[in-house]
């Protein structure tokens, strides 16, 4: 029963129906940034589908990640961007986040990650 969905899906990709988000790139690696650092990341996509494309949210997991994405129809071929903002204020050491794109895509939830590492401020040297 699975393989069936699975071939499926598979077809209907490659007949084009419906949309289809396909992500240009869909990990993000930000490095090594200081603590407090406001990391911006542009996710480059194309609805690759037959169908028009409706972003209709970005799930994230915590407040430090803001998302902002296209609000109108993108159409069959037409490109666009998803910009992630990543306030790493309260955070530190390894940091490695997904967040969700829901749409009316075959391919929806469409997952984008990024990581990175946060290094803590240095503590100051006191004079004696």
């Amino acid at each position: 029963m699975c393989g069936i969905f699975f071939f499926s899906f598979l077809n209907a990709q490659e007949k084009g129906t419906g949309p289809f988000l396909k992500i240009k790139t869909p990990k993000y690696n930000f490095g090594f940034v200081k603590q407090e650092t406001i990391v911006k990341i542009e996710y480059e996509f194309q609805n690759s589908g037959a169908d028009t494309l409706y972003i209709s949210n970005i799930e994230v997991t915590c407040g430090c990640t803001v998302a902002d994405y296209p609000h109108y129809p993108i159409k069959p071929g037409d490109t666009g961007i998803i910009l992630i903002t990543f306030n790493t204020k309260e955070k530190f050491d390894r940091q490695d986040r997904t967040v969700d794109v829901v749409s009316n895509a075959i391919n929806s939830p469409t997952k984008l990650r990024f990581k990175g590492v946060i290094l803590e401020p240095k503590a100051e040297k006191k004079d004696k």
